[in-house]
């Protein structure tokens, strides 16, 4: 027994970040900057961003400037969250083996993990500077071992983001450019004259950002595809409703198309939500968001039981789930396809944004099926290596080699295995003319 207490009046897929108008506007700056480098980027920043600076490059006094302008308690609390995202990373990192098997006498097979050597992050400014993407993109970046981490944000209203170059900086960016949009994405993906490649990009940002990341997506690495911040409350009776209608709201605010789902077993609690929200929302700063938000996109269902819950949850695949019940942990062993998991009262999604030290760049529309979300092993390349030392195990493998491979009617690779076979065995290699027979 589903049924709604509210429905979404849109689907988010709707307000996709691949609309024609979108693709066309993005692939002409991307094309416009592979063709003309730096004069394009400096065009394109001083029409979208009226900013057009002598270097977009910040130097070493321009930061130290910035460092000292920006509130020692402003600093205390970047360091703090940075401690806590470092020290995850790092744990993640640790969780990481490298290995090496002997799978036949001398046969070795290794794993180990390669940093990729240089990385770009994106911080979006604008309206809503989010300087906790820099924790997220450049120190994870760097605690992955990654050698040249540079980043960009934009200026707003033509000014520096003090905050946000101060989370940049003591992240570890090696570069720190103010410069934003699609001309940022294109600059560190293709490089310029003054501006180097780099291998992966990483960061959240607007509609244009992110078709400009999947345009370029195989040229170079990215993080994920991104779309609209998701919000997603798992509830059963025991949970405050206005807790969760707080909750749903403070992830609306992202944008006006980000859903905001909630899922109870009890419809007392999804009519007190529904109400608490209507009444939240006229007294919000970020109102203009979180209204057409909610409107459009959010969503009150009424389920059976908790089981119920966690599965139509799991049709959602939403990349942030919050388990409001008596029982959260549960959620654990219950649920599959989530971004992250916020459990219990105590925890809320705004800790996973900001404080608490796991990463927040995470899969939306429905990607948590098949991928999570940003961590130090997506800026690792994880490669293999193989080594035979004893001549028996390569004259066996060559002999299976060979005929495997004309199974295939692959008669090269049969040779390559007829060789070692021969060489190291007691193996003929009828293939090999007369003239070139080996003595």
């Amino acid at each position: 027994m589903t049924y709604a207490l509210k429905r979404a009046a849109q689907s988010s897929a709707a307000t996709t970040t691949s609309l024609p108008d979108v693709q066309e506007k993005v692939a002409a700056i991307i094309a416009d900057i592979r063709e003309r480098g730096d004069a394009a980027v400096r065009e394109h920043s001083a029409r979208f961003d009226r900013w057009e600076p002598e270097s977009f490059r910040l130097t070493e006094s321009q930061i130290d400037e910035v460092m000292a302008r920006v509130p020692e308690q402003v600093i205390a609390d970047i360091e703090f969250v940075q401690q806590q995202v470092r020290g995850f990373a790092e744990k993640q990192l640790e969780s990481m083996r490298e290995i090496e098997v002997e799978t036949l006498p001398g046969v070795h097979l290794g794993q180990k993990h390669i940093p990729v050597s240089a990385a770009g992050a994106y911080v979006p400014g604008g309206r809503y500077p989010l300087l906790a993407s820099a924790h997220m993109t450049i120190l994870t970046a760097k605690a992955a071992g990654v050698p040249r981490v540079i980043a960009c944000t934009p200026p707003i209203r033509g000014e520096v983001p003090d905050a946000t170059v101060a989370a940049m900086h003591l992240a570890g960016a090696d570069e720190i450019y103010l410069l934003g949009g699609v001309q940022a994405v294109v600059s560190m993906a293709l490089g310029t004259e003054t501006i180097e490649p780099v291998d992966m990009l990483a960061g959240p940002g607007n509609a244009f950002v992110a078709e400009a990341k999947r345009q370029l997506y195989g040229e170079i690495g990215i993080d994920l595809f991104a779309g609209p911040t998701e919000v997603l409350v798992v509830a059963d009776e025991s949970a405050d409703p206005f807790v969760v209608a707080v909750d749903l709201l403070s992830q609306a605010e992202h944008g006006p198309d980000s859903p905001a789902v909630l899922i109870t077993t009890s419809e007392a609690l999804g009519r007190a939500v529904i109400e608490h929200v209507e009444a939240l929302l006229p007294g919000m700063p970020t109102r203009d968001n979180a209204e057409p938000a909610w409107r459009d996109h959010g969503e009150v269902h009424v389920v059976a039981d908790l089981d119920e819950a966690y599965r139509l949850a799991d049709t959602y695949a939403s990349e942030h789930v919050q388990i409001l019940t008596e029982q959260p942990r549960e959620a654990l062993d219950k649920m599959r396809n989530y971004g992250a998991l916020f459990l219990g009262e105590g925890t809320c999604v705004s800790y996973g944004d900001k404080v608490i030290g796991t990463n927040h760049v995470l899969p939306t529309r429905g990607a948590a099926r098949y991928t999570g979300g940003l961590w130090v092993g997506k800026y690792l390349k994880t490669v293999t290596y193989q080594e035979v030392t004893d001549p028996a195990s390569s004259a066996q493998l060559g002999e299976i080699c060979g005929r495997a491979a004309r199974v295939e009617l692959f008669e090269g690779h049969a040779r390559s295995g007829d060789v070692r076979a021969a060489k190291h065995g007691d193996a003929e290699l009828p293939w090999v003319p007369d003239a070139l027979a080996r003595p």
